[in-house]
């Protein structure tokens, strides 16, 4: 489920949509999380879709760890991907803010933690785009996506979080060892595909 302040806003042709704040979202909100009426697929459901209707699980699903392609109900699955996100998912399942999101600012995402099947071409318009993301980010990028997450999540306890209520308690218990034991820190490591999964 994607944040309650936020809106689906067309941006243009190219582009199509993307998820825009409607408030201020300090850093360290979560801006998803993962809920029960998201639509889990596995590799072996996934294979028995026509090729028409797997191309729309890959644009609109990302990989988790254990190879199942999640399609966000609502309009998660409309953030769109930045080299400098300002949101981005965490060892712990869910994504935060990594800093703060003014009213009005588009959420935008790293796909490079999404277990790619295929390199994908991206245009950010950020300086230090990448221009293409793949599944060997995870690899390239984790220690630095770690420590921009690390500035942010121990704000977590710190700010109003309205999607704490649909953390599963296993997350819960991780989440109250790292308020305890800040060097208890989940990386966004264990996000990584476990098994190579076939496109």
């Amino acid at each position: 489920m994607i944040h309650p302040h936020t809106q689906l806003v067309y941006i243009n042709d190219e582009i199509g949509y993307g998820v825009f704040a409607t408030q201020f979202i300090p850093a360290g909100t979560i801006t998803y999380v993962k809920d029960s009426l998201e639509i889990c697929i596995s590799p072996d459901q996934y294979d028995a879709y026509d090729r028409p209707l797997q191309e729309v699980i890959e644009k609109y699903s990302y990989i988790d760890q254990e190879g199942i392609r999640v399609v966000s109900w609502d309009f998660a699955k409309y953030i769109n991907h930045c080299c400098h996100s300002n949101s981005m998912s965490t060892g712990y399942g869910f994504e935060i803010a990594i800093r703060d999101i003014q009213a009005g600012e588009q959420i935008t995402d790293e796909y490079g933690i999404f277990n790619l099947t295929e390199p994908m071409n991206v245009a950010c318009g950020k300086e230090g785009c990448r221009m293409q993301i793949s599944s060997n980010d995870f690899d390239l990028y984790y220690e630095e996506w770690d420590r921009k997450i690390s500035n942010s999540i121990h704000k977590l306890f710190e700010v109003d979080q309205p999607l704490f209520p649909l953390i599963d308690s296993d997350t819960l218990a991780d989440l109250d060892l790292l308020k305890a034991d800040p060097n208890s820190y989940k990386s966004v490591y264990a996000l990584k595909l476990k098994q190579p999964v076939v496109a």
